[in-house]
């Protein structure tokens, strides 16, 4: 038996098709366009990624061997989709993650005193990144859709809930705990849409998805609709969460970054809402069939591997992503320049979705190859900063994941600053993965999880050697310039 995974990022769809015993026996991807309307705006046409999924699986399905035995989801997580609920065509693009668009509608909401409220219910905070925010935008914005909307011919949701409605042609308009938590419209606590928050939002509860849990029969694809193939959807998580689980982190304490267009750095806290006063995120790493829920904290960095794309197609320093070590390992260090990536403000743990990128230290013997290892640098700095507030400032062993975390000389100077090894796995794909694992888990392929981590397997640790904090107290330096506060 086997299961088809689909991971729809954030620039692209990635299907794989997992085995029983964990590996990756075929692969598709297909990229979609970024549209940037106005400075500081990120969309998606919702239909470039539903047609990208297509092509994507399509691939992944020429290469295997047996049809799978049923399906999984993991997705960008926050961006908000809005579709027609009949013909589940999408009339307007959808408004990414990374939009820092509604930074206003935050500010308001902070002035009125919603902060404190809004954080106890969600464990969250008031910032562009997440969904709610995006939805309250369109109902200014664009009244037309709106009032699809709240006629209930308009349906709202993530990523997720917006593929399993075009997987299940229609049939189905559900979400997963992982996904919600992150809307600002669920509650930790009650486990489900908060009408307080719908209400504060202007948000109608009526619109948004059922909520379901992360594995189990969750829905049945459309032959019509999905290339020919009845199979049941018994897995969906949010990209984070979904690698959580692909590494394997299932005991309290487990602690996992993803090297992505940003960096993610989770840890399992079990059954317990554990709350940061240090700027993390509370939220649910994932939910059983039998209503028991497991919660993570979270520190979301908003730009890193997305640093390294704007070196090479911003200002052309470099031909490809995976150059950047190369070229980086040219120079002994970084000649004391130091790059504050803040292209789309600062995530966690400053929290300022108007800080803007900085580079100083620079002198007339600077080279590209400077700042390009000062971009490197900067991204283990800033999983260093999360760490360091996560978790006190010891970690047993960070998990590596993602597209960067095949950097070596990343994830050895990562070990470095946080004095604490970082192991890679053999599959580094860790967020399809999680999405596989969850949906065999939920059709029956694995019978627990501990024959899931069976599968997982280390393909390099990378041990911690000198420290080098006086370049760590630099970038400290650099922040503050940055974001004053």
């Amino acid at each position: 038996m086997s299961v088809l995974a689909i991971d729809a990022g954030t620039t692209g769809v990635t299907a794989l098709v997992v085995s029983e015993n964990g590996q990756i026996s075929s692969k598709g991807y297909e990229e979609f366009a970024q549209h940037f309307p106005e400075p500081g705006w990120v969309e998606h046409n919702p239909e470039d990624i539903w047609q990208a999924t297509l092509s994507a699986c399509a691939a992944a399905l020429r290469g295997a061997g047996d049809p799978p035995s049923c399906v999984g989801i993991t997705n960008q997580r926050e961006t908000a989709v809005v579709w027609d609920r009949r013909t589940l065509a999408a009339p307007r693009r959808a408004i990414v993650w990374q939009d820092r668009r509604t930074a206003g509608v935050c500010e308001r909401l902070r002035s009125a005193g919603h902060e404190p409220r809004v954080s106890e219910l969600t464990g969250l905070r008031l910032d562009p990144y997440f969904t709610a925010t995006k939805m309250a935008w369109l109902a200014k914005h664009d009244p037309g859709v709106w009032a699809g909307v709240e006629s209930g011919n308009v349906a709202v949701g993530t990523v997720d809930s917006y593929l399993i409605a075009r997987l299940t042609a229609g049939g189905r308009h559900v979400t997963d705990p992982s996904n919600a938590s992150r809307t600002l419209l669920y509650g930790l606590r009650s486990g489900g849409w908060e009408p307080e928050l719908c209400e504060l939002f202007g948000v109608p509860e009526a619109a948004l998805p059922e909520i379901v849990p992360n594995h189990g029969p969750l829905g049945r694809t459309d032959p019509a609709a999905f290339l020919g193939l009845e199979l049941p959807i018994s897995g969906v998580a949010g990209d984070q969460q979904a690698a959580l689980f692909g590494q394997t982190c299932f005991d309290v304490g487990d602690v996992k970054c993803t090297y992505g267009t940003g960096s993610f750095v989770l840890t399992n806290t079990g059954g317990e809402i554990v709350r940061s006063q240090s700027g993390l995120l509370t939220t649910v790493a994932w939910q059983a069939p039998s209503g028991e829920r497991t919660f993570a904290l979270e520190g979301s960095i908003f730009v890193t591997g997305a640093a390294v794309q704007w070196l090479r197609d911003g200002l052309g320093l470099i031909g490809t992503a995976p150059e950047s070590e190369a070229v980086a390992r040219t120079v002994p260090d970084s000649g004391g320049v130091v790059f504050v990536p803040a292209l789309t403000g600062l995530g966690a743990p400053y929290w300022d979705p108007r800080a803007r990128g900085l580079i100083t230290g620079i002198t007339r013997g600077t080279t590209r190859a400077h700042l390009v290892r000062a971009t490197l640098e900067a991204i283990a700095y800033e999983v260093r900063d999360v760490v360091e507030v996560m978790t006190g400032g010891t970690v047993p062993v960070l998990k590596a994941d993602g597209g960067a975390s095949a950097n070596d000389l990343l994830m050895q100077f990562q070990a470095d600053q946080l004095g604490a090894p970082v192991e890679r796995p053999v599959i580094q794909e860790t967020t399809a993965l999680g999405a596989a694992f969850l949906a065999g888990l939920g059709a029956g392929v694995w019978g627990s999880r501990a024959e899931l981590r069976q599968t997982w397997q280390l393909e390099r640790r990378f041990e911690p050697g000198e420290r080098d904090d006086a370049a760590y107290e630099r970038w400290r330096a650099a922040v503050r310039l940055v974001s004053p506060t």
